[in-house]
């Protein structure tokens, strides 16, 4: 018997739509490969002329020229030119959490999305920053009669290992798209993520007479457990830090991006990107911070070197907060002299400028 008038449309109907499929898939296969090949030359010329620029800037030439290649460094990392310039390493760090992908976005709307998240992020755990610790020494004088418990201390040195690592992911992400954000903030959050670690296998004791345990004395220092404690002031001043660095200075990062200062792709960490007047509230408080933070690890050394409590997680963590601290005021100091410098390079152009026109104006 032959095949019915249906079975031979249908027959022929599939085969159509096969056929259909398989140019289809020629016909983006071809797309792609063409694209990425057009794509290899954009990132020569991108490469080239980026080699270029930086070549010029390093040799020595006039204000004016500077000015010129300095913007046209700034077209070049700004535009759509940006994503074929070469990429920074992602590092171990992201290749441990995220494997061998690549997490560099070619579109550039992309990137200020990837930017726009991270800040929405710090935004958020700012509040909660200087939250938690208030929380826990409220409660401490009024329902712990004066003694911190194991858990409630272990589920914030949990949040803080996972804010932590949060902020490191997406600041690598963040310098591979891009930002010039300073390596040492990124150090700065792996050191923290490694005392938020660490903090969680520290037993702390709650018995009978626990209160006077963590005030008692002995032989001058205060013993380990105070040092949870100052530990907890200390976050909440990070964390009134921290609410004002993203409140007033990302305004003047803004006005920074308009005026062609800084690049969209730039974020607010530290002391960066602030004006004379927010340099003269934040510094102090930024200072004072770091004081109190290699207080806390100078503190926690002589508990360990006192006999008292010589474990290991007392010894790395007073380490910890000594090594962040003196790389948090290195990096201050650094970037107040960066500051002087500019300004001194400004009155200097300014200074020049008046005096050309002074010459001028004696000429006629």
């Amino acid at each position: 018997m032959g095949d019915s008038p249906r079975e031979s449309f249908g027959g022929g109907e599939v085969s159509s739509l096969v056929e259909q499929a398989k140019e289809l898939q020629e016909a983006a296969a071809s797309l792609i490969s063409r694209t990425s090949r057009e794509e290899d030359a954009l990132r020569q010329r991108a490469a080239s002329l980026d080699s270029r620029i930086n070549s010029l800037r390093s040799s020595k030439h006039d204000d004016t020229l500077e000015d010129e290649l300095v913007r046209a460094r700034y077209v070049l990392s700004e535009g759509d030119a940006a994503a074929y310039l070469p990429s920074k390493s992602h590092g171990r760090f992201l290749r441990m959490f995220l494997g061998p992908i690549n997490v560099r976005a070619n579109r550039k709307d992309v990137q200020l999305k990837v930017k726009e998240e991270y800040n929405n992020f710090r935004d958020r755990t700012s509040y909660l920053f200087l939250f938690f610790p208030s929380l826990l020494l409220v409660l401490r004088s009024w329902m712990w009669e004066g003694c911190l418990p194991a858990l409630p201390v272990q589920l914030y040195q949990a949040w803080l290992l996972y804010l932590y690592t949060g902020l490191a992911l997406r600041e690598n992400i963040l310098r591979v798209n891009g930002s010039d954000i300073r390596p040492w903030w990124i150090k700065h959050h792996y050191c923290a993520m490694a005392m938020a670690l660490i903090s969680l296998t520290w037993e702390i004791e709650r018995g009978p007479g626990c209160a006077q345990k963590q005030c008692r004395v002995i032989k001058g220092k205060i013993v380990m457990q105070r040092g949870v404690e100052l530990f907890l002031r200390w976050a909440i001043m990070q964390g009134v830090a921290m609410i004002l660095q993203n409140r007033y200075q990302r305004q003047r990062l803004y006005t920074r991006i308009a005026l062609g200062k800084a690049r969209r792709m730039d974020v607010v960490w530290g002391e960066t990107a602030g004006v004379e007047g927010q340099l003269l509230l934040l510094c102090p408080i930024l200072f004072v911070l770091q004081g109190f933070e290699a207080y806390v690890g100078v503190l926690l050394l002589k508990t360990a070197l006192s006999g008292f409590s010589p474990d290991w997680q007392v010894i790395t963590c007073g380490t910890l907060f000594i090594i962040m601290a003196v790389g948090n005021f290195a990096n201050t100091v650094q970037t107040l002299a960066t500051k002087s410098k500019v300004k001194a390079k400004i009155r200097k152009g300014k200074s020049r400028q008046e005096l050309n026109s002074g010459s001028e104006g004696k000429s006629l």
